[in-house]
This record gives structure tokens, sequence and C-alpha cells, in this order.
């Protein structure tokens, strides 16, 4: 099973990358332009900014509604595990964990392997990522066959996991939360995870969290709340809409799971 799994990586990379590769080239010989729009298509394609905050803030809005079952289907859209049995409080850090995590898996990533390889590039990262997402599990008989897509998207992530994190706490620098409380809280938890990756993202979410709760004077509410209205590729601002959308001191269902 192992070695299954690691011949399908090696051939849905060869597959992800040769297919834009070869469009890409023949594009080029064409026209400039023609290579032109088609980059800008699968630079388009790459990227899952929109989705991600949409997606996310279905979540947060049926916990507005009081609508838990709602709320518990909207997050089964986003994330891989079971949620039939998550509680309130599951259900709300569901959604966080995993849009902290997808800042890096479906934003900084591809940009960063948009980079260094264009077209090519970002389609062998979202390759990767998508399979570590169907078979990188040790439930559901693929502890083997999906060990392979697994170890392959830890690599892929290492460094965008990290430099996901450190545009968090930066964030809270710009946005004049407590950078300190969050670079601590990052620091402290960062390693706490089976995966290498996660919880790079998740620890610096979890501060940055945390530091507006305590501090959340109406000035930084209106920050944030301006940085969300003004930005349509923020998906690290949903760590703290809850937050955005209400005075400081007013009851939010989303917020008290957190």
């Amino acid at each position: 099973e192992t070695a299954g799994g690691a011949c399908m990586v090696v051939c849905v990379c060869i597959v992800s990358a040769g297919v834009p590769a070869g469009l890409s080239a023949l594009c080029f010989w064409l026209s400039p332009y023609a290579y032109l729009a088609l980059s800008s298509l699968f630079c388009w394609l790459v990227l899952a900014a929109h989705s991600l905050r949409k997606e996310s803030m279905k979540v947060y809005k049926k916990f507005k509604e009081g609508d838990v079952e709602g709320a518990r289907f909207a997050v089964s859209m986003i994330v891989g595990r079971d949620t039939g049995t998550l509680d309130e409080k599951g259900i709300a850090r569901a959604a966080v964990e995993t849009v902290a995590e997808n800042t890096s898996d479906g934003v900084v990533a591809p940009l960063l392997f948009l980079f260094l390889g264009g077209a090519v590039g970002g389609f062998l990262y979202k390759a990767v990522n998508t399979m570590d997402s169907m078979v990188g599990y040790k439930e559901n008989g693929y502890l083997y066959f999906g060990k392979a897509a697994a170890r392959t998207d830890d690599v892929f992530n290492y460094i965008p996991a990290r430099l996901s994190a450190l545009f968090m706490l930066l964030a809270s620098v710009v946005l004049r939360y407590r950078p300190r409380n969050a670079w601590k809280i990052w620091r402290r938890d960062r390693r706490k995870h089976a995966s290498p990756n996660s919880a790079q993202t998740e620890s610096a979410g979890r501060g940055v969290i945390l530091s507006i709760i305590v501090h959340g004077k109406e000035t930084f509410v209106s920050s944030l709340t301006y940085a969300i209205k003004s930005s349509s590729t923020n998906p690290l601002f949903f760590h703290s809409s809850a937050i955005s959308r209400t005075e400081p001191r007013s009851r939010d269902p989303f917020l008290e799971q957190l």
C-alpha cells in the first residue's frame, strides 16, 4: 500500500505539472498574449481566498442566527473530520482551525509556488495538497496508502506554513493588537500538533484572537472592520470577524464558543 501510494503521488504530480506546462508552451508558441491569458486563468484557478472566506463565514452567520445544525452543516463543508458529534464549541473551533490552516494551504502557499514556478508550480502544489486532503489520513484505511501524500504535503508546506504564521503575527502589529502576547502563544503552541505545519498557523491565529478578546477596544474593532471591508483576500481576519461586526461588550454566540 505504501508503494502504491507513492506511485500515485508521482503520477498525479507528473500529470498535474505536465498538462499546464504543455498548454502554456503551446499558447506561448501561438502568441504571447494567449500565454498571458492562459497564465492568468491558471493563477485564478489555483488561488482560493474568496471561496475560503465565503464558506467559512457561513458558519459564523448560522451561529448569529442561533442555527446550530446549520452551523454544523456549514462547517462540514470545509473540514475533513466527522462533524456529526461536535457541540457548539467544537463547531466554532473547527471553523477557526480550518481557516487558520487554509490561510496557508489555500492562499500563501499557492502564491509562493506561483511566484517560484508560475502556473506549473501552482498546479503542482495544489495536486499535492489535494492528495493530502483526500488520502493523507491515519483513519479509514489510509494509514499506509496515504503516507506518501501526507509526507509530500508536509515538505511542500513547511516554509509556507511558517511564513503564514509570521504574516498573521505581523498583521497583529499593523492592526495594533497585542503582538507580544500573540508571539508568546505562537512560540508556546507551534509544535503541539501531530502535523509539523498545522500548528504554526493555528497557534498564531489563536494568539491573535486572544489578544483581540483581551484588548477589545472599539478603536481596534474599527481597524479590523476596515481591514475586512477593504480586502477581498483576507481569510486571516475571519479569526476575529465575530468582533468586527459587533460592539466590544455585546454578546456574540460564535465568539462565546472560542
